[in-house]
């Protein structure tokens, strides 16, 4: 019997109606599922990337290389900032409404097969059976998965693409993962299994603990080290990957230079797997040229400079700090003003200490919301918190709250309590990146149909 047919408005709210931001880490279910579908997965090769930061900087990275040297390639970028279709892509273009809808509709059923024996498969989940039965009817040669959380337990390790890759390992997730670095290491290095190439980032205890899961599989590892900053601009960077090899990286923040490293690590390893060979023309171009919206992105609204970015956790906060140093002699005077959101669960406190430790911060306005999402950290408690880091470090910041991400956008543009015309700063979340993106950047890629 085959699937009913849903409207892409009736596929989005069977989706969501699993709940966006619901975790229940476990492999059972999304293998049940895969396993009900012919195992779409096994007709993909690719590599899976885990990490606590850089892991989407790395797949646009590679993505755009493998794509310069003519290669089909899926991506799936996460978390999504605008539509869910954002999260499955070919050849740097999202998923029609029409395909999403359609592959949902045949998923569903099944996932409702699945639910009666093993409890119903999560959003994520089922966005992950729905991205493996869209790449393997697509003709791909390579896919690049993003690990959503963690990696032992997390939906995308029932894959084995062939090469593993793990960028870093900081404390992000520590109620799901682990309260420290080993024990948050020790997750995600289940990425890796028998008859992979791996590749890694990782420093210290993180890095020692890759080693010994490669050399007890026995994978070949290679670790990468940043690549050497030459310097940067407003929209670039520039890096010497190797002796005399340098490139420019069209991804903002010095950061990159550790992810670019990485990600060339990633393009040797598909070749180690017999995957894919990329010449070293096509990676100067595919890094030249990689973009990656929400993260350090710079767009101009009502002729203001708007910088969009994550930094949701300690380690993202120190890289858009620092970044903000670098880019401030590149962007317009005037005082930054910051819109900022954070989730409950977070740790706040080091966020907010590594932002304000940036001197780009001094003379700022911070307007503090929440996203609507139920782990959301309430403004007036975020606000405290921006309020009490600042004093801590001894930097004159203007601080105030608002309800919503649209009161606080239209607050910053009108220039109410934040006076001048110097570049505004939205991050601390990236559900509100993809709110304020959704509302400031008109992506014809992204429009999803209107429900009539």
């Amino acid at each position: 019997m085959s699937a009913p047919r849903l409207t892409y408005a009736e596929a989005l709210e069977a989706i969501e109606s699993r709940g966006r931001y619901g975790i229940r880490l476990g492999l059972g279910r999304v293998r049940a599922l895969l396993r009900e579908l012919d195992n779409p997965e096994r007709r993909v090769r690719g590599a899976l990337v885990a990490g606590t930061n850089g892991k989407g900087s790395v797949i646009a990275l590679a993505g755009s290389a493998l794509r310069a040297a003519g290669y089909r390639i899926g991506e799936t970028p996460k978390p999504h900032l605008v539509t869910y279709r954002e999260r499955i892509v070919v050849d740097g273009r999202p998923i029609e409404p029409d395909a999403f809808a359609s592959l949902v509709a045949e998923v569903l059923p099944v996932a409702d097969r699945v639910g009666r024996r093993r409890g119903a498969p999560t959003e994520f989940e089922l966005l992950t059976a729905v991205m493996f039965l869209h790449f393997a009817r697509s003709g791909l040669d390579l896919a690049l998965v993003e690990v959503g959380l963690g990696g032992r337990l997390d939906a995308t390790n029932a894959w084995d693409g062939g090469v593993a890759v793990l960028t870093n390992v900081g404390l992000d997730h520590t109620a799901q993962l682990g309260p420290t670095i080993q024990a948050i290491a020790r997750e995600k290095v289940q990425i890796v299994k028998r008859g992979d190439a791996a590749v890694t980032g990782a420093e210290g205890e993180a890095l020692a603990i890759m080693q010994r899961r490669c050399a007890r599989l026995g994978v070949p590892l290679a670790v990468r080290s940043p690549a050497r900053v030459l310097g940067w601009d407003r929209d670039s960077l520039r890096v010497e990957l190797s002796e005399g090899r340098a490139c420019d990286v069209g991804l903002r923040g010095r950061h990159q230079a550790a992810n670019v490293a990485v990600a060339d690590g990633l393009l040797d390893a598909l070749e180690v797997a017999g995957l894919a060979t990329v010449p070293a023309t096509a990676r100067s171009l595919g890094y030249a040229t990689a973009r990656w919206p929400g993260r350090l992105e710079l767009v101009e609204v009502g002729g203001r400079e708007v910088l969009l970015d994550g930094a949701h956790n300690e380690d993202g906060a120190h890289a858009l700090a620092r970044a903000l140093e670098d880019l401030r002699p590149f962007l317009r005077p005037g005082p930054l003003t910051v819109v900022w959101a954070s989730m409950a669960d977070k740790d706040v406190a080091a966020t907010v200490a590594a932002m304000v430790a940036s001197s780009a911060l001094d003379g700022a306005t911070v307007v503090c919301t929440a996203v609507d999402a139920p782990r959301a950290l309430a403004p007036p408690a975020l606000a405290e918190a921006w309020r009490a880091g600042a004093a801590l470090a001894g930097r004159s910041l203007a601080v105030d709250a608002a309800a919503t991400p649209d009161a606080a956008l239209d607050r910053v543009l009108a220039g109410r309590g934040a006076p001048g015309t110097g570049p505004i700063v939205i991050a601390g979340s990236l559900y509100l990146v993809g709110q304020a993106r959704a509302r400031l950047v008109d992506d014809p890629l992204l429009r999803d149909p209107v429900a009539t």
